[in-house]
Formats: structure tokens, C-alpha cells, sequence
């Protein structure tokens, strides 16, 4: 809270430098306290990291609220922590209608939350701190907040890997913060923007998202938004010279060819709209980039497109982006892995004696992956329907609450009806944001370490 407090004292926003001070003060005898506990990492199994996890991003979202409550800006604590926990959790939904009123400081807030959640909060803290990563805690924490299936090392030490991904996630929001500067963007809105794409959550500084801006500056955010959606993984076999396994990975491959078949399919249902070929491709690519990459960012609004555009916004809002990117959905490898459990089993009832392994780029997938992928999607349904009926009760339209909920657990919004480009959250109770609040953030930590919060054995000491 260190940057936007000095933009605060900079801009002389009184009610801003007070508030971030008092947080940030709370911080450090929170902080403080936690060093005196004097935890025993040499204690920190599977169960110990996911719970660390989740609590972890309740806690941090619960004292990120704060600043916003303290200083004004959202009087409404429900209101701000729903804000922060959009922000966080990369999801980009809002509560606010006149996002430009804010405070720079606090427009900066909501931008950089985006930008720390994208890649991981506790992920930030292994890079930074030895501490952390001892005795397998960091690899438990970056399972539990790395999204995707499964979580493989890049080099031994996970606090390397942790300061791998890290470089590569700086460095690619410098080269696009630089680049939107060269094409005239201001330098505050660059950065925030950079942020926003960065941590595919959306959040802008402008109530019109990215209207305002120029085509050459959002074809840059298309490119970015598109990338940020690819495993970072693959970008550090570009680094060590494997272009090969990178031109060959399957799910980027099939990440890829999903956004080139929806836009050409969109751009097509738009030509009555957009009679300029080049004016239907920016709004399609731009729309199809940031919903599969769960960016949210917009530059019109898609409430007015055909039904058959805004039902492949929907079914790219579940797809998603790659595992191990700062992408949200489902993921693609997810969606590759149901289609050929699928087929397999559609050949087995035809040949029951045949023996075939499922691969994805010619590696193997083992049978507990696969069945891990399809206990994750059956929980995700049941969650999503409890969801879908609790905030029903705010009798707002289908349309509106099953985009809501789609929004909230695949962290991409905005959704369609009420929520859609020029509509926000606002028109729910303060249960349904509690609610949606709790999507988000299951739907970040890919559901299982918010799920072990509530298991009766997660709170049983070990004999």
C-alpha cells in the first residue's frame, strides 16, 4: 500500500493519505504479531498449505477493503470488500458507476490488486522472502494458488520458480506499459492498464473500460490480453531456447485456435453491425481475446450484438484461458481433458478389452488427473447452481444472475443483462455480493483449498 499512499501524498487526497497510513499501520502489528507467533514451517504438508491459501486471501482481501471504507470512496464496507475481492481475484466486477470520481490513489488500489492477484499474492511473498519456502511450503502454496490442473517446477527451488514467473510477469507488463506510452496513452492510465491486463481482471480507470482509447492502443491490449492468457511455463521454455515444445504445446495450441474461430465466427454475425470489416475484426478480437483470457476489459457493449455472439461470449466465459497463466474459466486443458475422457469412454463400451493412455503433447495423463478434472467440474456445477439460487432470491432477471455467477466463478466480468459492459453489480442485496464475493474467490483458488476450510478433519490435529 506504499505506491498508491505516496500518489496520495503527491496529489495531496487527504482522506486517502489517512486512510492507507491506518491500514498500513494495522499491517504491521498484524505482521508484527505473526513474527512473534513464530510458526513452524518444518510443519507445513498439503493440508497446511491449501488452508494458508485460503486464508491467506481472505484475510488480504478482508484489510485491502479497508482503505477504501476509511477514506470514502466506498462507504459501504460490503460494497468495498466486494471491490477488492474483484480486484484480488482478477475477476473485474464492480459495484461502482462513476469509476473517474475516485481518488488516483485509489484508482491505482484497484489496478495494482489486479496486477498482484494475477499471478498470486502468496506466490509474491515466496519470491521475496527465503523464509517461506522451506520444507515443501512453497510448493503446497503454489498448488493451491497457481491455477490449472496440476503444477509442475521449472527449476529445483521453488522460490527460483517463484522469482521466475515473476520476472517474466514484470517484464511483459513493462514491454506493454512502454509500448502503450509510445502509442500516446497516458502514462498513470498505461501503467493501470498495464496492470488490469497483466492479472487478466479488466479493472480500468475509465467508466467506459477502453472505449475511450485509440485502435492502435487496443490492439496492444488485445495482443497482451491474449498472451497473459498462455502458461508462463511455456514462455521460460522461449527463454532456455525449447521453441519446439512451446510451437507443440497442445493447449495452447487449441487456446489459439478457439480465439481465431470465435472471432471470425462473431465478426461474421456483426457485419450488419459494423459494415468496415476492420472495425467488426478490432470489436470481435478485442471481445474474444479479453473474455477467454477472463481480462473483462470492453470497448462496446455486447448486450446489443446477435444471440449467437453473446452465446459464444458465454461459452468462452467457462472455457478460459491456459492452465498456469493469470487467466481464469475453467481452463483449456480442462476442456481437452473432459473431450478425450469422452472419447475413451465412447471406445471402450465399443472395444472393452482395449488398453489406450489419454496424452495431451504427447505426455501421458494419468488416470487421477483425469478423474481429479472431472470431481472438479461436478463440484463447480453444484456450486454454481447453490449460487445461481441464493442470489436468485434478489429477483433479478436469468440472464442477469446466471451471467453474474459465470462472471464471478471463471473471474471474468462483466456478464450480460444488468451486469453486462454498461451495467455493474450494484443491483444486489448485500447477501448476493457476499455470495458472488465467495465465487470469486473459490472460483480463483480453483474451489478445493476454500472447500477444506469447511472439512471438519482440515481442523484435527494430527496424533
Amino acid at each position: 500500500m506504499i505506491p498508491p499512499l505516496i500518489i496520495a501524498a503527491v496529489l495531496r487526497e487527504r482522506a486517502s493519505i489517512i486512510a492507507f497510513a491506518e491500514v498500513i499501520a494495522f499491517c504491521f502489528l498484524l505482521g508484527a504479531g505473526g513474527i512473534i507467533l513464530k510458526a513452524d514451517f518444518s510443519k507445513v504438508y498439503a493440508k497446511e498449505g491449501y488452508v494458508t491459501v485460503a486464508l491467506a486471501w481472505i484475510v488480504l482481501s478482508a484489510v485491502g477493503a479497508l482503505p477504501y471504507t476509511l477514506s470514502g470512496s466506498i462507504p459501504n464496507y460490503i460494497d468495498a470488500l466486494f471491490e477488492c475481492i474483484s480486484g484480488f481475484t482478477t475477476t473485474g466486477a464492480t459495484t461502482l458507476t462513476d469509476i473517474e470520481a475516485l481518488p488516483r490513489s485509489m484508482q491505482y488500489w484497484r489496478c495494482f490488486t489486479n496486477w498482484l492477484g494475477g499471478m498470486g499474492v502468496l506466490i509474491f511473498i515466496i519470491a521475496v522472502m527465503p523464509r517461506s519456502a522451506g520444507s515443501g511450503t512453497g510448493l503446497h502454496i503454489m498448488k493451491a494458488e497457481s491455477p490449472g490442473p496440476s503444477v509442475g517446477k521449472l527449476v529445483p527451488k521453488m522460490r527460483s520458480n517463484a522469482r521466475i514467473l515473476y520476472g517474466i510477469y514484470v517484464v511483459m507488463t513493462a514491454v506493454m506499459t512502454g509500448l502503450l506510452i509510445i502509442f500516446r496513452m497516458p502514462v498513470f492510465d498505461a501503467v493501470c492498464i498495464s496492470f488490469g491486463t497483466a492479472g487478466t481482471g479488466g479493472i480500468s480507470v475509465l467508466s467506459d473500460s477502453c472505449a475511450s482509447y485509440t485502435a492502435e492502443q487496443q490492439v496492444i491490449i488485445t495482443v497482451f490480453m491474449i498472451l497473459f492468457g498462455i502458461s508462463f511455463s511455456l514462455y521460460f521454455l522461449l527463454l532456455t531456447g525449447n521453441l519446439k515444445a512451446f510451437f507443440r504445446d497442445e493447449e495452447t495450441l487449441t487456446y489459439l485456435a478457439i480465439i481465431a474461430v470465435s472471432t471470425l465466427t462473431i465478426m461474421f454475425d456483426l457485419r450488419r453491425l459494423y459494415p468496415h470489416p476492420e472495425e467488426a475484426l478490432l470489436k470481435s478480437v478485442f471481445h474474444v481475446g479479453s473474455i477467454i483470457s477472463s481480462s473483462g476489459f470492453t470497448t462496446t457493449d455486447y448486450n446489443l450484438w446477435p444471440e449467437f455472439s453473446k452465446a459464444v461470449i458465454i461459452i468462452l466465459m467457462f472455457i478460459g484461458a491456459c492452465a498456469g497463466s493469470t487467466g481464469g474459466g475453467l481452463k483449456v486443458s480442462r476442456v481437452i481433458i473432459l473431450f478425450k475422457s469422452a472419447r475413451l469412454a465412447i471406445r471402450k463400451m465399443i472395444h472393452p478389452q482395449s488398453v489406450k493412455q489419454m496424452r495431451i503433447s504427447g505426455k501421458p495423463i494419468s488416470g487421477e488427473v483425469a478423474r481429479g478434472v472431472r470431481v472438479y467440474i461436478g463440484i463447480y456445477s453444484i456450486i454454481f447452481a447453490i449460487s445461481l439460487l441464493l442470489i436468485s432470491v434478489d429477483n433479478l432477471d436469468f440472464t442477469t444472475n446466471f451471467t453474474a455467477v459465470s462472471a464471478a466463478l471463471n473471474n471474468v466480468a462483466p456478464g450480460l443483462g444488468d451486469v453486462g459492459p454498461s451495467g455493474n453489480f450494484a443491483g444486489y442485496s448485500a447477501i448476493s455480493k457476499l455470495v458472488l464475493s465467495a465465487d470469486m474467490l473459490i472460483g480463483r483458488l480453483e474451489i478445493f483449498p476454500v472447500l477444506l476450510l469447511f472439512s471438519p478433519t482440515t481442523w484435527r490435529k494430527a496424533r
